[in-house]
């Protein structure tokens, strides 16, 4: 009879600790923020990230200039084939009003220095340490590219690797007219 009774608790408790659990899911799930998809034409969220030489950049500071903004891994093969062809772009629009900003996805910074090293890249490397911007713009897969134009507006969004042909056209669509 004893071991009955201990059975019983022992369940009872067990079932109650699931229908919290079940409980504090469906409350967190209906309570939860939501999202705002960034979308051609939405405004840019506006972010503060390090570079690799200790400089912040602030996405509103560059309001006036269009915006490359590309998302990458140094493990991630097709970001590895187009970071050269971003750099000869970059050596072309850069004066024409085109910034070029490349966000990695949370590795350390020997780990980018080394990949910037040796592919003798020119452009700013910040890296998104928290994933916060990541998340801010809702990037799922890299290569991932956010256009953004003189206003500050999503212009395009680019997902999977580009042609060094691809990249210019995208730069010249976000060139300050």
């Amino acid at each position: 009879m004893e071991k009955k009774k201990k059975r019983l608790v022992l369940r009872t408790v067990i079932l109650a600790v699931l229908a919290l659990a079940i409980g504090y899911t469906v409350y967190g799930t209906a309570t939860k923020e939501k999202v705002e998809l960034v979308a051609v034409g939405s405004e840019a969220p506006d972010f503060t990230l390090v570079d690799l030489n200790g400089e912040k950049h602030k996405l509103s500071d560059y309001k006036g200039q269009g915006v490359f903004l590309n998302f990458w891994g140094t493990w991630c093969k097709p970001c590895e084939k187009e970071m050269p062809a971003m750099d000869n772009q970059y050596q072309v629009f850069k004066d024409q009003g085109v910034q070029t900003l490349a966000v990695n996805i949370a590795q350390t910074d020997f780990e980018v220095q080394n990949f910037v090293d040796r592919y003798n890249l020119s452009f700013p490397v910040v890296i998104d340490k928290t994933k916060s911007v990541m998340t801010a713009y809702n990037v799922g897969q890299l290569p991932a590219t956010v256009l953004i134009d003189p206003e500050g507006k999503v212009a395009k969004i680019i997902t999977g690797e580009m042609t060094e042909e691809n990249i210019a056209s995208f730069m010249e669509l976000v060139k300050p007219k």
